[in-house]
């Protein structure tokens, strides 16, 4: 089956080294500098031959970090911006392009790559980074197309800066991000740090494929990110309440 998505490209040995979309032996930042979701041993991997794609990652050295918990002096002083507990996300819409999905978790294969979502019409959130509205780039990744179909995310290079992403989470609030800028980046280049590494501020990146297609490797050969920021939340009503 084939799908786009991601695919695999050594990074330089010594980024590899240091970090590792989503770095080896990758140190968790502590409560007094910016957080960092977990990074990759190598590039995006795309999953234009296979039924399971996957995106290659590697886990904590000290397993997630969460913003919510066990506050520390002065560190309130380094975050630009509001800032959420920690709490799982449940859906994400892009309301110009009128995108919504739910939204699976995404964990780590036995390759130590992040698994993508099997489903073309559905996005998933990496759960080993932080959840969406905590401190540090939280990650939403899903398929621009499956079996020259489109995916979920196959408008998302439409996105352009000043517009909203909101991700409802499982504590009845909706994080609402804006989006700074998108950005297109070749597989073999694709800017891990910059996706993935410290910032100080709540932050969300959307993921997908994009570029020219390469029909004789069954893949694209770039992927498609947008980087956004929390800029507010709101309370949504249960839908058993009243």
């Amino acid at each position: 089956m084939r799908s786009g998505m991601f695919t695999s490209k050594p990074l330089v040995s010594g980024l590899a080294v240091l970090v590792g979309l989503l770095g080896t032996g990758l140190l968790v930042y502590a409560f007094t500098q910016p957080s960092s979701a977990p990074q990759p041993t190598s590039g995006p991997v795309d999953a234009e031959k296979s039924s399971r794609p996957a995106l290659q990652s590697q886990p904590p050295a000290a397993g997630k970090q969460s913003s919510a918990g066990g506050k520390r002096a002065g560190v309130e002083d380094l975050i630009v911006g509001p800032v959420l507990p920690a709490a799982e996300p449940s859906s994400v819409s892009i309301p110009r392009l009128h995108v919504g999905s739910r939204l699976v978790q995404l964990g780590r294969d036995d390759r130590g790559a992040m698994e993508v979502p099997v489903d073309p019409a559905t996005a998933g959130w990496y759960r080993l980074g932080p959840t969406p509205g905590e401190l540090g780039p939280a990650v939403i990744a899903g398929h621009v197309t499956w079996n020259q179909a489109p995916g979920i995310f196959f408008r998302l290079a439409q996105l352009r800066g000043g517009d909203l992403v909101e991700v409802a989470r499982e504590d009845h609030r909706v994080a609402v991000f804006e989006v700074t800028h998108v950005a297109r980046f070749e597989k073999s280049k694709f800017p891990t740090r910059a996706v993935f590494g410290g910032v100080d501020y709540a932050a969300l990146r959307l993921i997908t494929c994009g570029g020219e297609y390469d029909s004789s490797a069954h893949r694209y050969r770039d992927n498609v990110v947008a980087f956004a920021r929390l800029v507010s939340d709101h309370r949504t009503k249960d839908r058993d309440g009243p």
